[in-house]
């Protein structure tokens, strides 16, 4: 390791309450910074902008490692180069701010060009079948009564999938209400449906635990543990899973979920406002970005409020 003070960077993002995973997330990306350093070989005090664009190009490419050191498989989406370059920028301006002398100023370090995404958002019907489906695709009807709830609830609530699997019984209230806490550990309230509820209330009935995680695993080394949760890239699977087995040929994720939430509210006429509360966006422009990801929904605004839309 050269990057200087990198361990006191990620200390000053814990007394700033920042969250494990983020801290996480920064260690890594500055690791592929420092081994790209390292197999240059150029030291950090020799670091200018060219050496930038050296980095830029490097992790466009498919020679970069990752931050184990290993070859990389496929190449970075322009919404990782970006991350990771973010994550040299807040690392600069740390080193300014402990009067450590930096080679380049963070504002050196130009984001790339992102490409524009085109959120598709499944039919409601493809929906409903996939949230469904644990009920009829899984053998073992313990496993198959969990994956359900765990569906039923993020499209009830349009929670992202980290909020779900970190969520315990005593974040549930009489009234149905879940308390969250998001990015950055922002707090709020989502909602259950009904609907929702009443598989959740089921779920937590056949559960003779004591473990406070509302989505445990039911297999593998932590089984007895008290602790248990179930993992990100478990569920994440049994969604690609399901959606194979139901051939929905629009491809669909856990997040695909949280924007089909959005999206079906904003078509029945719910106000952009509040469903930047009910997501938790800080940014009324990110809700709007979920909103308007219905090609059905472009249509039917283009119909409807075009000026020459009467024929004659």
């Amino acid at each position: 390791m050269i990057l200087p003070l990198l361990d006191d960077f990620l200390l000053n993002l814990k007394t700033q309450n920042y969250s494990e995973e983020t801290i996480y997330n920064y260690d890594r990306d500055l690791r592929v910074f420092d081994q790209f350093l390292q197999e240059s070989p150029i030291p950090f005090e020799k670091v200018d902008k060219k050496v930038i664009n050296q980095y830029k190009a490097y992790l466009i490419s498919r020679d970069r490692k990752t931050a184990k050191e290993e070859e990389s498989r496929k190449r970075l989406s322009s919404f990782s180069i970006n991350r990771m370059l973010s994550s040299l920028r807040s690392y600069l301006k740390f080193l300014i701010e402990m009067d450590y002398k930096t080679p380049v100023p963070p504002e050196a370090v130009k984001l790339t060009k992102t490409e524009r995404k085109i959120i598709q958002v499944p039919e409601i019907e493809e929906l409903i079948k996939l949230i469904e489906a644990p009920s009829s695709l899984e053998t073992n009807p313990k496993v198959a009564l969990r994956n359900r709830v765990a569906l039923e609830v993020l499209f009830a609530t349009g929670m992202r999938i980290s909020e779900l699997l970190s969520l315990n019984r005593g974040q549930l209230d009489e009234s149905g209400r879940l308390f969250v806490r998001g990015k950055g550990k922002k707090e709020r309230f989502v909602y259950l449906t009904p609907r929702a509820r009443r598989h959740l209330e089921k779920y937590l009935a056949t559960r003779k635990d004591n473990a406070p995680a509302i989505f445990i695993p039911y297999m593998g080394r932590n089984i007895n543990s008290r602790d248990r949760r179930l993992s990100n890239n478990y569920l994440q699977a049994k969604i690609k899973a399901y959606r194979e087995k139901l051939r929905i040929n629009i491809p669909i994720s856990a997040h695909s979920l949280r924007h089909g939430f959005a999206t079906y509210l904003a078509e029945s006429g719910a106000s952009p406002a509040a469903i930047q509360i009910l997501l938790g966006h800080e940014s009324l422009e990110t809700t709007t970005r979920y909103v308007h990801a219905s090609d059905r929904f472009a249509e039917e605004t283009h119909r409807k409020y075009h000026p020459l839309k009467e024929s004659k």
